[in-house]
């Protein structure tokens, strides 16, 4: 049975549904969050799709990590119920000419330097919300930036602000965002205190034990006491200080609308987002810690 005919019999049964979108190269930090789905709700889909529109850089989506077969034993033994794996033509028959803008969160940080790759994920995660029209869809806080925007997405199609698509040869409405609640889940960490994410797999020894020192860096500024300015360019020091890292940038932002601040009072949760190259290949790695 195809995917919409699963998902009609349970919607059909009151059944609730809760969506996992991945891009596949499954760790515990994704096993974490389809074991928290598959607690709150009767049925999990895990959607694997390496998704090319959302990729500025050719070379990166072609170095991507591709594990279709163990990322679904992860799925078995997290007790998902479906795998949803489709093909790039399936996703994108034509070409998806949707433009997505939410200034200024899609703007700064990851927005500023990847042209166009917001967009890709508006494309991609509006299309899985429409086609598996989940009650609950779960996302890694390691992603902090792209979690504002996708809640950003949501609220323009409960607006109505954003017109109907047609997938698969039928017209499909925004009432989907009414339903759907976004769930943030904590950042899972390795043991040394390194963010699990599938790029790390492209990590070479040396470089895997020099990554942790990005987190590190980050939870010492928190307890010198400087102003925020100062200790943003700490943090950018004391990382480049290290052979093999280099901060592409250091932003403390207000937690909520992902401006910058340049006080500690300025905002009622602050956050320091940051992207780190590592190694020579290079890896690009992404991290945040919360101030307040």
């Amino acid at each position: 049975m195809e995917l919409g005919g699963i998902l009609d019999i349970a919607s059909n049964h009151g059944k609730t549904v809760g969506l996992v979108p991945t891009m596949g190269a499954l760790h515990e930090g994704h096993a974490s969050l389809i074991r928290r789905s598959v607690s709150e709700n009767d049925i999990t889909v895990v959607s694997i799709f390496l998704n090319p529109t959302q990729f500025n850089d050719p070379k990166d989506l072609e170095r991507y990590p591709r594990t279709l077969e163990s990322d679904c034993k992860i799925l078995e033994e997290c007790g998902a119920q479906i795998a949803f794996a489709p093909s790039v033509k399936e996703i994108y028959p034509n070409a998806d000419t949707r433009h997505f803008s939410f200034p200024p969160t899609d703007e700064v940080m990851e927005g500023a330097r990847r042209p166009g790759h917001f967009n890709g994920v508006c494309q991609i995660v509006s299309e899985l919300f429409m086609l598996v029209q989940p009650n609950r869809a779960y996302f890694g806080e390691k992603d902090y930036q792209q979690i504002a925007v996708i809640k950003q997405m949501v609220n323009a199609y409960k607006n109505e602000t954003i017109p109907s698509i047609m997938i698969s040869g039928r017209e499909v409405n925004s009432d989907w965002a009414r339903i759907i609640r976004i769930v943030p889940c904590p950042v899972i960490r390795e043991e040394s205190g390194l963010a699990m994410s599938s790029r790390n797999a492209l990590l070479a020894p040396e470089e895997k034990a020099i990554a942790p020192i990005i987190y590190q860096v980050m939870q010492c500024s928190k307890k010198l006491g400087l102003s925020v300015d100062k200790t943003r360019q700490w943090v950018v020091d004391a990382i480049n200080a290290v052979e093999g890292l280099e901060v592409e940038y250091y932003s403390i932002v207000d937690g909520d609308t992902l401006a910058d601040v340049h006080s500690w009072d300025e905002a009622e949760s602050i956050v320091g987002c940051i992207t780190v190259y590592c190694g020579k290949t290079p890896i690009r790695l992404i991290d945040h810690t919360r101030y307040k």
